[in-house]
């Protein structure tokens, strides 16, 4: 019975198991964003902000 108690509470390796799936996650969070922001209307809505605020444009 101790062993199976034992096998239960081996947790080695379960830290290293959550980086790589937190890493994972921000990566696919990083290509979507990467993907969204490469779009025509948020380039034109980003630099209509950008230009705004410097008061470039007109």
């Amino acid at each position: 019975m101790k062993l199976l108690i034992g096998m239960w509470r081996n947790e080695r390796g379960a830290a290293t198991a959550e980086y790589a799936i937190a890493t994972m996650a921000a990566v696919g969070f990083a290509g979507l964003l990467v993907m969204i922001l490469k779009g025509d209307g948020v380039r034109g809505l980003l630099t209509n902000v950008i230009t705004g605020a410097l008061g470039i444009g007109g």
